[in-house]
């Protein structure tokens, strides 16, 4: 769809203002306002390290002004036409946001009344600002934040795919992603130099390798760990096939449990679409349509939000709305996860034959026998599951269909029974885990499927955990080989109807390439080494030790 230019007659836009930060540096922003109305009014933020001078920013700005609001586009320290050096992500933007609020609100055509707004980067440092306590913020709209560093990648290690975003943030300019073969790059070890074989040394992507787990070094970006300090009403955005979804879900249960005031925890709202990191830009991903209904006016439902708290327009609207794959369907909500959920485990059984869709993985609510035998693989750092994406970080994942990579012996499949009624799974999904290896330190994969009867798999969700950090990303720790172990993996969140005739899958692996880094088995430090061994690797499903993945089945 053509993007709109902006009309002159309606929209005036007020180019490079320089906007002072507390320690010298100027910031830039282009202010977009109504053509001949003075009168001051409500203002919307924007920062963003993907440059302002950009049509869609533009069409965006147009959208707001003509609901009555000013909007402020700033690029971010470092990047545009900002000062500030080099661009160094997230470090800077809580006290830059604070005083760019703070300007917005002090400005002759504000009232006074300031909101954020913005998606991926943008979204998260709108909590970094928050966190500052700028007086004049009333508001925000977040749309697919990333979370707290190692709660999306728990492994001490940037994605290889992060290093996509690096380079597209590099410099001053937006870099062309397409330009670096990077299925190619993504091979390269020690993942240390692999920023030398996309083209260039990237100090960001370095710096991160000196601090492999959570340290002093992470603690000023980890705002998830500080709800109890906010009581700004915020919209949380997001959809099931973001690749940074688990963000938004426990960024509304955190504020809704443990804001500041009781106030503050009723002035949330979630909303989940079907959507990947583009959030509302189409009704299908990869392979599936999810109908009409898919794509919703989602600048009015941000204008509701704004309106309700930047000019006391009072609409009500349920605190969740989510939409219902597989049925296809929007549905509001009182709360997440849903209260009347039955937390369902799902026990992993087999006749210790579970490798590829071709074995006798079984999946089912009765729990196992104590003497039922344990699946056994080989995991090859040099041969990893894939995990199928595109190859660019602009979207990780979908809707794919896992049929042939569950050909692979490394992958052991456990699926139902064609189910008999429609069966709703909405909610976060985790899994229990009891594994050995043969390595003092390896990773497990989990992964939720929807079997459909003619033979297509559907991912949903997934997670990860590598095992140095089975006890936290604060206290990693090796482990000894073939010692059984109890992993519990965050396999985020869905909302699916398994329609009767379907199957639900869960697939166990120790790779997601490259989703995730290979761990390379050897327990070195992280990130630095190329040598690699294969690990052995065992899954237990007996009385002892009951792996499941644990549903929230929603009654109908």
């Amino acid at each position: 769809m053509a993007l709109k230019t902006p009309d002159p007659r309606k929209v005036r836009i007020l180019f490079n203002q320089r906007v002072p930060m507390r320690d010298g540096v100027m910031l830039s922003a282009d202010v977009y306002l109504p053509v001949g109305e003075p009168r001051q009014r409500p203002v919307i933020l924007s920062r963003t390290p993907y440059l302002k001078a950009d049509m869609v920013v533009v069409e965006r700005a147009q959208e707001f002004v003509k609901r009555g609001y000013a909007y402020v586009a700033m690029d971010v320290r470092g990047r545009g036409d900002s000062d500030g050096g080099e661009f160094n992500p997230y470090f800077n933007e809580g006290r830059d946001g604070y005083d760019s609020i703070e300007w917005c609100a002090s400005q002759e055509w504000s009232d006074g009344n300031v909101g954020t707004y913005g998606g991926s980067y943008l979204g998260a440092i709108q909590w970094l600002a928050a966190l500052e306590q700028p007086p004049h913020l009333r508001a925000m709209v977040v749309l697919v934040p990333p979370s707290d560093p190692f709660v999306e990648t728990p492994t001490g290690l940037p994605s290889p795919m992060h290093l996509c975003w690096l380079h597209l943030v590099s410099g001053r300019v937006t870099q062309p992603m397409e330009a670096v073969d990077w299925e190619q790059v993504y091979w390269h070890l020690p993942l240390l130099t692999m920023d030398e074989q996309a083209g260039r040394v990237n100090p960001r992507w370095r710096a991160d390798f000196e601090h492999t787990q959570l340290d002093e070094y992470w603690r000023p970006l980890c705002y998830q760990r500080r709800f109890e300090e906010l009581s700004v009403p915020t919209l949380h955005i997001s959809g099931w096939y973001d690749d940074e979804q688990v963000g938004t879900p426990l960024n509304y249960i955190g504020m809704t449990t443990r804001a500041a005031t009781p106030e503050a925890r009723a002035s949330q709202r979630l909303l989940m679409g079907p959507w990947g990191h583009a959030s509302n830009a189409s009704s299908k991903i990869g392979e599936l349509d999810f109908g009409e209904s898919a794509v919703i006016d989602l600048y009015g439902e941000v204008t509701r939000w704004f309106d309700r708290w930047l000019r006391s327009i009072n609409v009500l609207t349920a605190p969740v709305r989510i939409f219902v794959m597989g049925a296809n369907t929007w549905r509001d909500e009182q709360e997440w996860p849903l209260a009347r959920t039955q937390w369902t485990p799902f026990y992993l059984h087999s006749h210790g034959r579970a490798n590829s869709r071709f074995g006798d993985g079984t999946l089912s609510t009765t729990a196992p026998e104590a003497d039922e035998p344990a699946d056994s693989y080989t995991y090859n750092p040099g041969n990893p599951t894939p995990f199928i994406t595109d190859p660019t970080s602009s979207q990780i994942g979908g809707p794919d269909d896992y049929t042939a990579i569950q050909r692979r012996d490394d992958v052991l499949v456990y699926e139902t029974e064609p189910l008999e009624q429609d069966t709703e799974i909405t909610g976060p999904i985790r899994v229990d885990l009891y594994a050995s290896s043969s390595a003092p330190d390896t990773d497990f994969m989990a992964m939720l499927l929807d079997v459909w009867p003619n033979g297509f798999r559907q991912r949903l969700c997934d997670g990860m955990v590598r095992a140095r950090f089975r006890d936290g990303m604060d206290r990693p720790s090796l482990i000894e080989p073939g010692k059984i172990y109890h992993y519990t993996i965050d396999a985020w969140n869905t909302s699916q109807v398994f329609q009767a005739g379907h199957r639900i899958c869960v697939q166990i692996t120790s790779s997601a390439f490259p989703k995730f880094d290979r761990n390379l088995n050897t327990g070195a430090p992280l990130g630095r080494t190329s040598e690699f061994v294969s690990a052995e690797q065992r899954i237990y499903h007996n009385a002892e030790y009951p792996s499941a993945v644990v549903l929230p089945v929603i009654p109908q």
